[in-house]
């Protein structure tokens, strides 16, 4: 069998048709079950709670639950039909995260940087816009398929007997992690903005305050970012941009939202 026909078969195992669509209406690849990805999630936060320092604070606690609960109120039962399980670590990084299965997780230091409760509802917007969207079994299947192309290509170059085999299976993962991978993060990212933003527009949260977040974000960051080709997530300017090429319709929803949050 020719190289170039083998090298075709290879290529073809990484674009496998899609079998789902996101909720914007992008073609996605799902190779895991929601009760193995629920399970994981709940693998996950159990070790983090046994490793990481909880917030023993009650007004603070209190403060993310009451934010957290109004967005996850808005999120469909096909997604998680459950009580959202909410934990602020006691931690200074600027993050947050949720997972699949119920899991939201609020780190002491976002809460800095996140000056209000619109604020800190832009971030647990996002973060369970990746859930809605599978973003987490996206990107293992994605990387089930690239292992198994990889492996496929470095046999096919053995086999081969093709020289200087090491420096072009290097140059393949180099290619795979910024051809692929990083730009298919930034696209996650990308659509958990937009989702977040109808969520905290829906739950009742300014939407026109995710702006004024990531500029905060951009400054706590004293400029220590890499350049956006090679950064896993979009430059905080090109979220910006986004956010308010959709804040028309989010503006709409947050008008309409039978309610008003009031949290402290």
């Amino acid at each position: 069998m020719k190289l170039r026909f083998k090298v075709t078969l290879a290529a073809l195992a990484l674009t496998i048709g899609a079998c789902a669509t996101s909720p914007t209406g992008r073609n996605q690849v799902l190779l895991f079950s929601e009760s193995q990805l629920a399970e994981m999630g709940d693998q996950a936060f159990t070790g983090m709670k046994e490793e990481l320092k909880i917030s023993n604070k009650a007004v603070q606690n209190s403060y993310v639950e009451c934010v957290a609960n109004a967005i996850t109120a808005q999120v469909p039962n096909t997604v998680f039909s459950g009580q959202w399980e909410v934990v602020v670590f006691d931690d200074e990084q600027v993050n947050a995260f949720a997972l699949p299965g119920g899991k939201i997780g609020v780190y002491t230091g976002l809460l800095a940087v996140a000056e209000n409760q619109h604020q800190l509802a832009a971030v647990i917007g996002h973060e369970v816009g990746h859930v809605i969207a599978e973003h987490g079994n996206e990107r293992m299947s994605q990387s089930t398929l690239i292992n198994v192309g990889s492996q496929a290509m470095g046999q096919i170059l053995a086999a081969n007997e093709v020289p200087q085999s090491g420096p072009i299976m290097a140059a393949i993962g180099l290619g795979v992690q910024v051809g692929v991978q990083l730009p298919f993060s930034r696209t996650h990212e990308s659509e958990a903005d937009i989702i977040g933003l109808q969520l905290m527009a829906q739950s009742g949260f300014d939407p026109r305050q995710s702006v004024n977040l990531w500029e905060n974000m951009d400054a706590a960051s004293n400029g220590e970012r890499p350049i956006e080709l090679l950064s896993t997530h979009p430059a905080p300017q090109t979220r910006i941009e986004d956010l308010e090429a959709n804040m028309s319709s989010a503006y709409a929803s947050y008008q309409s939202a039978p309610y008003r949050p009031n949290c402290r």
